[in-house]
């Protein structure tokens, strides 16, 4: 099955932290660094998110709402069950980044992408991860508060003043010049999806480094990582059975369930590797642990199922009035003629 290059880079960047961590100044300047570039990932997420894709986008609420609840309540009561394997399977520092993998929002682009090559819903899916990212950037802290608590790098209103700078300010002020600068982001994609990487992988490095310099990494063994891999596998196999079969008996059609599917199973690397490093500080290398490994596992189940379902008999078959309402099934700014192939480009 398909490795992601870039879970290679991430890879790669942690050996990095390992040989040569940041220390000293080093370390000074690698966490300013870093606090910059969190900035700059949220500032472009929030030029790149079309408020009028978002808008067309909330005429299927029941869709939304379903991969929301998906996200940010049946993802966390799942994590507050996996305590009962600590400390049999998990460390507590392991199932504190376990529970915080369950709090982080939904992705966009791998979303976007399973759900094209399942001929799904793809507008559908491109305005559930959008929406799960807005509302990640408020909803994740909170729930870091109410579930983590200490576990969470001391929880604390400084915390909630560095997310609101970090996070949200920056997010705020890209909707706000999206009308200057959205055709240059537009335009240059690919460069600056480079920017993004570039940010996380800095992320990656100064969490990294910190716990390397602290020791944290003696509490983690072979044994205990399996374990962390069997419970992760778990989780995924019971959110990919629940948002099929959960869709199916709330009546919606196949194109429909196929984004509800790939939009309410996953959780955002990008999204929440800067806000680790934000609520863990210290403990961020342990914390984002979980989720690097669940990344990398949800890319490549979802890659088989996706192409499974891309060899179904009847992509379009016959479902509720949502699940072939025109508009959601043309992305903006296409014809109805297209809608048919339109699901191809996403």
């Amino acid at each position: 099955m398909p490795i992601d290059p870039y879970i290679l880079l991430l890879l790669g960047t942690v050996g990095l932290a390992a040989l040569l961590p940041a220390r000293g100044t080093g370390a000074d300047l690698a966490s300013g660094a870093s606090t910059a570039a969190i900035a700059l990932l949220f500032f472009l997420y929030g030029a790149r998110l079309s408020t009028r894709e978002a808008l067309d986008g909330l005429r299927h609420w029941r869709l939304h709402g379903t991969v929301l609840a998906c996200t940010f309540v049946v993802f966390p009561l799942l994590g507050l069950a996996a305590r009962g394997f600590v400390p049999v399977l998990l460390t507590d520092p392991l199932y504190q980044g376990l529970l915080f993998l369950t709090l982080v929002p939904s992705t966009i682009q791998s979303s976007i992408a399973f759900t094209s090559i399942a001929r799904g819903n793809v507008p559908a899916a491109i305005c559930a991860g959008s929406f799960s990212s807005l509302v990640g950037i408020v909803a994740t802290p909170l729930l870091a508060a109410a579930l983590l608590g200490g576990g969470a790098g001391g929880f604390s209103a400084d915390s909630v003043t560095k997310i609101v700078l970090q996070l949200l300010v920056p997010f705020v002020a890209g909707q706000v010049l999206r009308r200057w600068i959205g055709g240059f982001v537009t335009r240059h994609r690919k460069v600056l999806q480079l920017v993004d990487r570039g940010s996380i992988l800095l992320v990656v490095y100064t969490a990294f480094s910190q716990g390397m310099v602290r020791g944290v990494w003696n509490q983690v063994s072979p044994a205990r990582l399996g374990g962390l891999l069997a419970v992760e596998a778990v989780l995924l196999a019971v959110m990919l059975l629940l948002t099929w079969y959960g869709a199916k008996a709330l009546r919606f059609g196949r194109a429909d369930r196929i984004a509800i599917q790939f939009a309410g199973s996953k959780k955002s690397l990008a999204a929440g590797l800067p806000m680790a490093s934000v609520l863990f500080g210290a403990q961020a290398s342990l914390a984002v642990l979980p989720l690097m490994l669940f990344h990398q596992m949800q890319l490549m189940v979802c890659a088989v199922i996706a192409k499974r379902r891309s060899h179904d008999p009847d992509p379009l078959d016959a479902g509720t009035a949502e699940d072939v309402d025109v508009t959601l099934r043309t992305p903006v700014g296409a014809s109805r003629t297209g809608a048919g192939t339109g699901t191809r480009s996403g």
